[in-house]
């Protein structure tokens, strides 16, 4: 979200992967002087005192650290599935199409800033 000068928050880029109880948020955001950050969000549903609340854990990732983490995030994955789960298929848990937004919430109402 960048913030225009009437102080509205203006979307840059946003990806949200659902995974079972758990939402992560790939948000873009600016500073005000017009450098870019990643805001790496996960949001897990809990029920609690009769009704659903949201835990949110959040990271920020700065350009100049963009690719030791990917890197490091790559390195670490593949690690598990050669080194630690070599017999584990882990393509059934690759993504077969876009899910219909028809029975889902926005993305918009499952932000948080």
């Amino acid at each position: 979200m960048e913030e225009n000068k009437e102080n509205e928050k203006v979307e840059i880029y946003s990806k949200r992967v659902r995974a079972g109880k758990r939402t992560y948020f790939f948000d873009v955001k600016s500073t005000r002087s017009n450098d870019y950050y990643l805001t790496i969000t996960e949001s897990k549903r809990r029920f609690k005192d009769e009704s659903y609340v949201y835990e949110k854990h959040k990271i920020f990732l700065y350009k100049e650290d963009f690719d030791k983490f990917i890197e490091a995030l790559k390195e670490t994955v593949e690690h598990v599935k050669t080194d630690l789960m070599p017999e584990f298929d882990f393509s059934q848990f690759e993504e077969k199409g876009e899910q219909s937004e028809d029975n889902t919430a926005s993305d918009k109402d499952l932000r948080w800033d």
